[in-house]
């Protein structure tokens, strides 16, 4: 069970694990093509105000155990002059859990508005005895983001860990076909890590909320102590104009762990991929 609770806020984010051998970090040449697909992406899917609730479960031989909440909000700031998204990503262990292993994890991105780009990142957590606060400045005139450890070369088109969900929303699946992959660098813990987004196609899934059309693809993840490195988690975002992630699955050493959406406000387009609601 402890897995549950200290990937809570993980499992939402998709990206967020400790660095091992299935992703080869970057050097300052950042081949392949500087981000791909990655570059170019302006946002059609979401607007400010935007709050997304998640549950999360750990499920074993068909028992399922509720394992707390993330939440996903969005407002419109201004940064250093710059218009942005202010996107705050918090995950909680719930009331029960907190006794064994309690989890408050707080992450926030600044994007700017025209190219979902990020100014900043900050990650504050605390997984049980656990504490760590990381703060990443991201210079687009130099191509770096600085951080206490220094100054690091970054390409034009690297995401952190929170902006990568919401410039993920904004690809257009419609162009790719079954097995596809789709490149992007992500900065972590002082590496640029080249990655990709495997496109599975669509389908129904059915989940805590309803049934719904969905898109689905499997993120490329960095090895951890819990998720295995690879293709492991597959994802499930709506199929129509808000593309907002519905279910995030990944099997862990026993059993898997899932979180749904639960709750919404403030969509910029009504969600029309539901089929039927529970």
């Amino acid at each position: 069970m402890k897995c549950c609770y200290k990937f809570l806020f993980s499992l939402i984010a998709a990206l967020h694990l400790t660095a091992g051998t299935d992703v080869q970090a970057q050097s300052p040449g950042h081949s392949p093509g500087d981000g791909g697909e990655f570059c170019g992406i302006r946002n059609s899917t979401f607007l400010s105000g935007e709050t997304i609730t998640y549950k999360a479960y750990y499920a074993v031989a068909d028992v399922y155990f509720a394992g707390g909440e993330a939440v996903l909000n969005i407002k419109k700031e201004e940064l250093n002059g710059h218009s942005v998204y202010h996107i705050v990503g918090t995950g909680k262990s719930n009331s029960f859990l907190d006794h064994v292993f309690k989890v408050r994890d707080r992450y926030q991105s600044y994007i700017d508005t025209a190219t979902l780009r990020p100014y900043k990142f900050i990650r504050d957590i605390h997984e049980g005895g656990f504490k760590k606060f990381q703060s990443v400045d991201f210079i687009k005139s130099a191509n770096t983001a600085v951080t206490t450890s220094g100054v690091f070369s970054v390409p034009p088109c690297v995401q952190d860990v929170l902006s990568t969900i919401f410039y993920a929303r904004n690809i257009d699946f419609d162009k790719y076909h079954e097995e596809d992959k789709i490149p992007f660098f992500m900065f972590l813990d002082d590496q640029v890590y080249s990655m990709y987004i495997r496109y599975m196609g669509k389908e129904i899934i059915k989940t805590r909320y309803g049934s719904f059309r969905a898109i689905k693809f499997k993120p490329l993840l960095l090895k951890g102590t819990i998720f295995e490195g690879g293709e492991k988690m597959t994802v499930w975002v709506s199929d129509d104009a808000n593309h907002i992630p519905l279910r995030v699955e990944s099997p862990v050493s026993v059993g898997k762990i899932y979180a749904d959406m639960t709750q919404y406000q403030n969509l910029r387009y009504p969600l029309s991929s539901l089929v039927s609601k529970r």
